[in-house]
């Protein structure tokens, strides 16, 4: 059942290749819904808002700016990705120092304060290297189901070294090494470990600090969870759904927002 309208807001995260949507009542997620984005996200909003009339939308994601200029509503507005993940990481875990969010398109590190704000985070954004479009063309060259490329990872029985993370150059990379009769399994922990790496990387550059939040699509790789716990040497708090973070962080924003204006 939906809550009255007037009691309700909407966070909905427009990402490149799921759009998520989250409802929010005065207590708590009341209604979650994850769609593929396809080639038509705003059909895909659309289909989303139908039921909506009358309730706050907030809107994040790479494509909230084009959400909110296209639903021009009196109560339609839109937050950074930054904003959403820190609100819905402090939501579920109000611990959490860090977070990390491996998105489809993008790799996002934020460093929070005690009571949550944003302290410093660093965003790779401008290629797919590192994110979870590396893993899906990298599935998809193998020829492994992406939902099922950390299993396959965890088969290996060695890691190769994989020195490219420019998906053409890694794809290359991968086929020369299956060519000389490596095991597809260990080139695929090959680059779930490179993977790791690079973020390891930029989480040392915004500065490692414990709980941290493993959000995104990417935290259901059980794989990449278990290389960033091995090469963190701590341990990852993954939220019961990571996909969701941002949306929840959206409603939350909006909650927030309704409670200022009254």
């Amino acid at each position: 059942m939906i809550p009255q309208q007037n009691e309700s807001v909407v966070g909905i995260d427009i990402g490149s290749r799921s759009i998520e949507l989250v409802v929010l009542d005065s207590g708590g997620p009341v209604r979650q819904v994850k769609v593929p984005t396809t080639f038509d996200p705003l059909g895909q909003c659309r289909k989303l808002m139908e039921w909506t009339g009358g309730m706050r939308v907030v809107a994040t994601g790479y494509g909230r700016k084009l959400f909110a200029e296209s639903f021009r509503l009196e109560k339609v507005s839109a937050i950074t990705e930054i904003q959403a993940y820190a609100l819905g990481t402090r939501y579920l875990h109000p611990e959490a120092k860090i977070v990390l969010d491996i998105g489809g398109q993008d790799t996002k590190v934020i460093s929070l304060s005690d009571t949550g704000k944003v302290v410093k985070f660093e965003m790779n954004d401008r290629c797919a290297a590192g994110t979870g479009k590396f893993l899906e063309f990298m599935a998809t060259a193998l020829q492994v189901p992406l939902e099922e490329f950390g299993g396959f990872a965890l088969g290996s029985d060695r890691r190769v070294q994989i020195s490219s993370m420019c998906t053409v150059f890694a794809e290359s990379e991968a086929t020369s090494l299956m060519a000389r009769g490596e095991r597809p399994e260990n080139i695929a922990m090959g680059l779930h470990a490179a993977i790791v790496q690079r973020t390891a990387a930029m989480l040392r550059r915004v500065g490692i600090s414990t709980p941290l939040v493993f959000a995104g699509g990417v935290a259901h790789n059980l794989c990449v969870r278990q290389l960033l716990e091995e090469e963190l040497r701590q341990p990852v708090i993954v939220p019961e759904n990571p996909d969701m973070v941002g949306a929840l962080g959206a409603a939350l924003y909006g909650r927030n927002l309704d409670r200022s204006e009254t």
